[in-house]
């Protein structure tokens, strides 16, 4: 079983940046794809980026040249910058055997999400 936490949401107003962390708890988890997802109320859970386990990061056409996807073994950071009122929700850490796991939904472990808010 892999938990993943996250960490570094929180209230920034538009056009600031904010920087999520997750680290998943086993080293077997350094051979998935780790990701992130984001949901409002309103809305369901949207892929955002993922950082397969050896090649480059994709992106959620919403986020490119804004987000900036890295990872370190079992962590996974999300630099967030240039960020806009609809960019709004709770941010959910992902793990998954593969990236089209991730990339379809089909998501092994979730983080407990943490909320990011952006103010106009």
């Amino acid at each position: 079983q892999v938990q993943l936490a996250e960490s570094g949401g929180g209230l920034v107003q538009a056009g600031g940046s904010l920087r999520l962390s997750c680290t998943a708890s086993v080293l077997a988890a350094a051979t998935y794809a780790m990701g992130w997802f984001r949901q409002t109320p309103s809305n369901e859970r949207e892929f955002v980026a993922a950082v397969p386990y050896s090649s480059s990061p994709v992106y959620a056409d919403s986020v490119k040249g804004r987000f900036t996807a890295t990872r370190d073994d079992t962590k996974i950071h999300l630099q967030m910058n240039n960020l806009r009122p609809d960019d709004t929700a709770v941010y959910f850490c992902s793990a998954a055997a593969t990236l089209a796991g991730i990339r379809s939904g089909r998501v092994d472990y979730w983080g407990q999400g943490t909320q990011v808010t952006v103010s106009s």
